[in-house]
């Protein structure tokens, strides 16, 4: 079920999407790919929203950077100095986090319309980016598709094709608050994850894998997060052909247990410290499954190449529950 949802400057609508199966309600808007609203219940049956997001188009234009729910591309996180080599060529990004490229740049994949079809049970949204928008090279036909299985469970998969050589990194970044409340600061979260990579004051990577024992790091076991969290870990996994669970966030006031199963190779874990008015600081967690930061520099982390003739995969699965 669709409905409008307002218009942008240049006369393009936007619509709302509604996705309802196993007592889970989803919607996502045209725009951006947004996810805009989760309502799944507690362990007393009571529904809430567990994603933040703004109750009307006005509030996403005027507030983009948080990215709150969006479908982020063509490189989620940041490539350092927004530049890369590929194929004895540098490429030159559009900076927009500093000297470096954050989420695909000025205007990445959240801030575009897409085209969007209904399937069963989910939606199929497609755009195509042309070669050298935001300096990457080659048209990238994008493909993302937004299902709820029959636990509820919302399933996201993105296919991607080139005709010239590039890198591709796509990820959701919805920000959770399982209280429903507008605090996730309760939040116990668990990583399968051994290592993480350190990054500098920038926030890239410094090409070390460091290991989580003994550190704060270190949630292989659950605790609370204790906030000042924007780090890439690393998921003891590594890319997988299916999806495999390796993150699982827990509210014990309302009892909502929501489960990240992934086949990227890390998570970017953000407690959301820097989200500004109408928001707070720490109001949501985003879990951003990922390959990892400023891959396209660093041979060590794996590929993020995608070349004529392949298809770019990945598919990242939420799955609500309650104890």
């Amino acid at each position: 079920m669709s409905e409008h949802f307002g218009t942008l400057s240049d006369g393009t609508p936007v619509h709302r999407w509604t996705l309802e199966r196993a007592g889970v309600r989803v919607r996502v808007l045209s725009y951006g790919g947004i996810v805009q609203s989760v309502e799944v219940p507690d362990r007393d049956g009571r529904t809430a929203d567990v994603v933040l997001g703004f109750a009307d188009l006005d509030g996403y234009l005027a507030h983009p950077e948080p990215y709150l729910g969006a479908l982020v591309g063509r490189y989620a996180n940041r490539i350092g100095g927004a530049r890369f080599p590929l194929d004895d060529l540098t490429y030159a990004l559009v900076p927009n986090n500093g000297p470096n490229s954050l989420h695909g740049g000025e205007r990445g994949f959240d801030r575009y319309v897409w085209d969007v079809t209904p399937v069963e049970h989910g939606l199929r949204l497609h755009r195509v980016s042309p070669h050298g928008e935001e300096g990457f090279p080659g048209r990238l036909d994008v493909t993302a598709t937004y299902t709820l299985d029959a636990s509820g469970a919302l399933r996201i998969r993105y296919e991607a094709v080139t005709d010239a050589p590039t890198v591709v990194n796509l990820t959701n970044h919805s920000y959770f608050d399982l209280s429903g409340a507008g605090d996730a600061g309760g939040h116990e979260l668990r990583v399968a994850a051994s290592r993480y990579t350190p990054v500098d004051e920038d926030l890239i990577p410094t090409g070390a894998f460091a290991d989580v024992a003994g550190t704060r790091f270190d949630f292989r076991t659950p605790h609370k997060t204790g906030g000042g969290l924007d780090h890439n870990f690393v998921l003891d996994k590594g890319v997988t052909a299916d999806a495999e669970e390796v993150a699982e966030l827990y509210d014990p006031a309302s009892g909502r247990v929501l489960t990240v199963a992934t086949t990227e190779p890390g998570i970017q874990v953000y407690t959301g410290e820097h989200l500004g008015a109408p928001l707070s600081p720490g109001q949501g967690i985003a879990l951003e499954t990922q390959h990892f930061p400023d891959s396209p520099n660093r041979p060590e982390f794996p590929s993020t190449r995608l070349l004529p003739g392949e298809v770019y995969r990945s598919e990242t699965v939420y799955g609500f529950g309650v104890r």
